[in-house]
């Protein structure tokens, strides 16, 4: 009893001390640049979402953010290097549904999705858009489906095995009773060339890389697979409105840290996020090439593991049932 009464006061001042430490930490944070990975191609969806939030981030850090493509196997070699880089906030990944929720089912991982990172904070998110080409004689969501019916050879292109362009159409498809062709592509940028073209029907594609399309007059969107219409394009109707209820398929992004990294700096680094996302000029850009940006109360690092969580245990199992793999 008397030893214990001496070890509580020293166990009270070395907690005291390592708060003292962590304040340390998260004052000289950052000292010098940071790495943002992005686990996928440059010039696509997320690449662009990555280089806007980094250039922002910057500001408030006054250091470089550096946006790194680390790119293949769906993503999962990016945030592999994430998963094992140094816990000391210099290594970050803007991550999304696919790298953190989908992969982890899809693929053998070396790491954890969940165990192996810090959430940081959601950052934007993005619904699937279902198009065909303008030559389509369907003209709305219904027809759409009923052309597709009698014609079980036509086609649908995606960025590839467990993406949300690939899942998108795969429940679509089992959802509508319709046969149409799955075809993957090494992104959705060759698969909208082929559509442009004609080689391919329809694809079920981000709404960024479908506005512009649309805007042109090059493709016919049918239905936003989420439950709003979204800001950049009111016109578009949601599948419970065309008449399909229910089937969303939405990418979402966030920003995650690997695991051990203190939470002084996972709060610095929330921080510039949050300012970044309430910029209204980057709010407007992001808006305008289709992002939905979500409420202050989901920009939390606690948010963003709930929202993970909730997203694992919707997808893992219709996933798995439908005996989805990647390659």
């Amino acid at each position: 009893m008397h030893a214990n009464r001496w070890l509580l006061p020293a166990f009270i001042s070395a907690v005291f001390a390592l708060a003292g430490v962590g304040r340390a930490v998260a004052q000289l944070y950052p000292s010098h640049p940071i790495t943002l990975a992005m686990p996928f191609a440059a010039g696509g969806p997320g690449d662009t979402l990555a280089r806007i939030l980094a250039e922002r981030m910057r500001v408030s850090f006054g250091q470089p953010v550096i946006v790194e493509n680390v790119t293949g196997a769906s993503g999962s070699i990016g945030a592999g290097r994430v998963a094992r880089a140094a816990p000391d906030g210099y290594s970050l990944i803007l991550g999304n549904w696919t790298t953190h929720v989908v992969n982890a089912i899809t693929y053998p991982l070396s790491y954890d999705v969940v165990r192996d990172f810090e959430p940081v904070g959601l950052v934007a998110s993005q619904p699937v858009i279902i198009i065909s080409g303008k030559t389509m004689p369907a003209a709305n969501l219904s027809e759409l489906i009923a052309w597709l019916k009698a014609n079980p050879k036509a086609s649908a292109g995606n960025a590839g095995i467990g993406t949300a362009s690939h899942l998108a159409a795969f429940f679509f498809r089992k959802e509508t009773g319709t046969q149409f062709q799955l075809v993957p592509y090494r992104g959705g940028a060759p698969a909208m060339e082929d559509m442009l073209a004609g080689q391919i029907d329809l694809m079920f594609d981000l709404a960024a890389n479908t506005l512009p399309q649309a805007r042109a007059g090059s493709v016919r969107p049918y239905a936003v697979m989420a439950r709003e219409r979204i800001a950049a394009a009111p016109e578009i109707p949601t599948v419970d409105e065309a008449g399909l209820p229910g089937l969303y398929v939405s990418l979402w992004n966030g920003v995650w840290a690997p695991k051990g990294t203190p939470q002084p700096i996972i709060d610095r680094v929330n921080a510039a996020i949050t300012e970044a996302l309430a910029d209204p000029a980057i709010r407007r850009h992001l808006i305008d090439i289709g992002h939905e940006i979500p409420g202050a109360d989901q920009q939390t690092p606690q948010a963003l593991r709930a929202y993970q969580q909730a997203e694992i245990e919707k997808w893992w199992p219709i996933i798995k049932a439908a005996g989805i793999r990647g390659e």
